[in-house]
């Protein structure tokens, strides 16, 4: 299994050159929503889980632009890289980044 920074390495070069028509279409591996509801999703998912590995309250991370989600994604992983995580965090990390990455 891929390592928590790679995932996101590789996710953000799948999203990086998506325009706003992209980022609304229906995810190609079919279910509810557009991948900007997808991505949002893991963007929360990762900040909670920054929460976590920092032992600091869950915070509600505004949806401020659907462009603005690629720098998002960036800055809650590195937060949580730089959290110093458990094992299992980066573990759950992992498989949430990589399952959004396959679902898109």
């Amino acid at each position: 299994m891929p390592d928590f920074a790679t995932s996101v390495d590789r996710l953000l070069t799948q999203i990086h050159h998506w325009d706003e028509r992209r980022w609304r279409a229906a995810p190609a591996g079919g279910g509810a929503g557009t991948r900007s509801e997808l991505v949002q999703g893991l963007v929360q998912r990762l900040a909670d889980l920054g929460a976590e590995a920092g032992q600091t309250p869950e915070r509600q991370v505004p949806h401020v632009h659907d462009l603005v989600l690629r720098d998002q994604l960036r800055v809650l992983a590195d937060d949580i890289l730089a959290a110093g995580p458990t094992a299992d965090l980066l573990a759950r990390a992992t498989a949430m980044t990589d399952e959004i990455r396959a679902a898109l």
